[in-house]
């Protein structure tokens, strides 16, 4: 099987892939959740993420079973909580990033396996939950982080935008139209491009320098420029990113997310450079 997972020549190997997805699995609690580590919380955004290296590492079963979890801890109002710890809720806030985030892992499902029905089934939570997120709006465009924290966080609004292209092209692709999504998907992408200056200052954390463009809201001339502009503040030549810009320490997520960023623009150089650059990251 291992010759059929993505890889990348000289960086990462198929069965590098496998190994990676089979860690994930060992992690995976009876009822489908995905910790951060053994022992620790669940969030919805950091479970999807993992469902979906399941699904790349040819784990098809354990990816499902994470799936399958997320609907059974969504809230009436569409919404999950922020943490659940050994299936007991932590902190019940809801987060809008977490909240939307289950549309990416949806359509990122569909362009793997192409398995309408499966689609279908989780299509009622996607909707849910996009439809309480485009209700945390502002006027300018950015999202409230929770409905009890009041601004938008510049990296969890580029984060939905994601999330609610995502969403749109399941609702073409199960015709069932969503334009309010639309609507609220353009208000969100101006304010990123134009209007980051009215989300909370986290101007430390890389991922409010690069989740413009791993959100697919900036694009072209001016994400090389935003790239550009922090680059020596968080990138650490032959080790990967910095998290944050006043800790010396590098991070394998920030720096693959960042990856990601550099190869939808078109860096495929530096993203590749830069990957290889975190693999003494792997154990």
């Amino acid at each position: 099987m291992s010759e059929r997972l993505p890889h990348v020549d000289g960086v990462l190997s198929p069965g590098q892939v496998a190994q990676t997805a089979a860690s994930i699995a060992r992690m995976q609690e009876p009822d489908g959740a995905i910790p951060w580590t053994t022992g620790e919380h669940v969030d919805v955004w950091n479970h999807v993420e993992a469902a979906m290296a399941l699904l790349v590492g040819g784990e098809v079963e354990a990816a499902e079973a994470a799936y399958d979890w997320v609907p059974r801890w969504q809230r009436a109002d569409g919404s999950w909580p922020m943490k659940i710890v050994a299936g007991q809720v932590e902190d019940d806030r809801g987060e809008v990033n977490m909240s939307a985030y289950l549309a990416v892992g949806l359509w990122h499902h569909w362009l793997v396996r192409h398995d309408a029905a499966y689609v279908a089934t989780l299509w009622p939570a996607v909707r849910a939950g996009l439809d309480w997120v485009v209700a945390q709006q502002l006027p300018f465009g950015g999202l409230n982080w929770t409905p009890d924290d009041q601004g938008a966080l510049l990296a969890g609004s580029s984060s939905v935008y994601q999330s609610l292209r995502a969403g749109v092209a399941l609702a073409e692709l199960l015709d069932d139209p969503q334009p309010e999504w639309e609507l609220a998907g353009g208000r969100l992408g101006h304010a990123v491009r134009h209007h980051r200056d009215l989300f909370l200052d986290k101007s430390t954390f890389s991922m409010d320098w690069y989740y413009p463009v791993l959100g697919g809201a900036v694009r072209g001339p001016a994400a090389s420029a935003l790239l550009a502009s922090r680059w020596d503040d968080f990138v650490v030549p032959g080790l990967g990113i910095r998290c944050v810009d006043t800790n010396p320490w590098v991070t394998g997520a920030e720096t693959c997310e960042l990856v990601l960023a550099l190869d939808a623009v078109g860096d495929h150089a530096g993203a590749l450079r830069l990957l290889g650059d975190m693999q003494h990251l792997r154990h």
